[in-house]
C-alpha cells in the first residue's frame, strides 16, 4: 500500500477534549477511526478512548498482515467496544453508561470498508468532488429525510446534536456498514467529528480537503471550522488519507508499507492528555487531575484486557 495520512484533534472552546482519533496500518491493511465521547466529568473521554484503543488493538491482533474479512472485523470490533463500555459502567456502578459516536474505516486490497454509529462522519472525495459521505444517525437527519427540514434549518435546529445510535448507552447501537468501494489514485478519505463538519457546509469541507496535501489540508480545515464556530466551537478532530496507486509517482510524505514485516504495525492514537503516555495531538484536559487521568487509564486498560480476545 502507499498513501499519505495526517490527523489532528483540538479542544475548541470546551474544557476538555472528548474526541479520540487513531490510525493503524500493517503491510496490507489500514485502519482509521474517530470517536466523539458523550458523558459527564471524564466519562465521555473514557468511552471514546476505550472504543478507540479496543478497536485498534483488535486490528493489531488480526491484521497479520491482512484481515480475514474487513466488514466482519468492523462489525465485531465495534460491537465489542459497545459491550466494553457497558461493562465499564457496570463495574463503576454508574447511573448511566457513557457513550461515544464512532466512525471507522478499513482499507485493504485497495478497497475501503467503513462503519459508523452517530454523527461523526466519513467523506470520500474523488476528482475534486464528494463521492459520498455517511448519513448521520440524528433526529435532525431523520427530519430532513422526511422533508420537515432543509439543510439551512437543520444547521440551526436546537436538536441537531441529538443522536439515536452510538456505542454505550442503554440502546443497542444501529451500526451502519458501507459496501466495499475500490479506491482510485488520488482519492481522499476523511473522518471527522461533528465539531468539524457542523460549522462548515459540504462545499467548505470539499474545498479544504482538496486544497493541497493532507498534511496541510487538515489543519486548514480545522482552522476554518474553529473560526466559523467561534465561541461555541466544539472539540474538532479530523484524520485524512490520500490513496496512491503503487504505479503512480509517490506523493509528498508518502508512506509505503511494502517493506514492513508480516506481523509489524504502526499506530498513532490519542491517549489522555496530561498523562505520561499521552499523544502529542490532543489539547490539555483543564479540569482533570493527574491522579484522575492515571486511574482512568488503568481502568480502561483493565476493560480492554477483558474484551481484547
Amino acid at each position: 500500500m502507499r498513501f499519505t495520512i495526517y490527523q489532528e484533534s483540538r479542544v475548541g472552546q470546551r474544557k476538555t477534549n472528548q474526541d479520540r482519533i487513531a490510525y493503524c496500518y500493517s503491510r496490507d491493511a489500514l485502519l482509521m477511526l474517530v470517536a466523539d465521547g458523550m458523558g459527564g466529568h471524564l466519562y465521555g473521554e473514557v468511552a471514546a478512548q476505550l472504543a478507540a484503543q479496543l478497536i485498534a488493538k483488535a486490528f493489531q491482533r488480526e491484521a497479520k498482515p491482512a484481515l480475514a474479512e474487513p466488514a466482519l472485523f468492523l462489525s465485531r470490533a465495534l460491537t465489542n467496544a459497545h459491550h466494553a463500555i457497558l461493562d465499564y459502567a457496570f463495574d463503576k456502578d454508574l447511573p448511566e453508561s457513557p457513550r461515544t459516536t464512532i466512525v471507522a474505516c478499513v482499507v485493504q486490497n485497495g478497497v475501503a470498508h467503513w462503519a459508523h454509529a452517530g454523527d461523526s462522519r466519513l467523506y470520500l472525495l474523488r476528482h475534486g468532488k464528494i463521492l459520498t459521505h455517511t448519513r448521520d444517525h440524528s433526529r435532525v437527519q431523520l427530519m430532513m429525510d422526511q422533508g420537515l427540514l432543509d439543510a439551512r434549518e437543520a444547521a440551526n435546529h436546537p436538536g441537531r446534536n441529538r443522536i439515536y445510535s452510538c456505542l454505550g448507552g442503554n440502546q443497542t447501537p444501529q451500526i451502519e456498514f458501507s459496501r466495499g468501494v475500490t479506491l482510485h489514485n488520488g482519492d481522499v478519505i476523511a473522518l471527522c467529528s461533528d465539531g468539524v463538519w457542523g460549522p462548515l457546509n459540504d462545499d467548505a469541507m470539499l474545498l479544504g480537503l482538496v486544497a493541497g496535501p493532507v498534511m496541510q489540508a487538515v489543519p486548514q480545515v480545522l482552522d476554518r471550522a474553529e473560526a466559523a464556530a467561534g465561541a461555541t466551537a466544539d472539540n474538532l478532530s479530523l484524520v485524512a488519507m490520500c490513496w496512491q496507486d503503487e504505479s503512480a509517482p509517490p506523493g509528498v510524505d508518502s508512506i509505503s508499507t511494502r517493506t514492513m514485516a508480516l506481523d509489524d504495525h504502526t499506530t498513532r492514537i490519542d491517549l489522555f492528555p496530561g498523562s505520561r503516555s499521552a499523544g502529542a495531538t490532543s489539547a490539555a484536559s483543564i479540569d482533570l487531575t493527574e491522579e484522575e487521568i492515571e486511574r482512568a487509564i488503568a481502568e480502561i486498560n483493565a476493560a480492554i484486557t477483558k474484551f481484547d480476545r
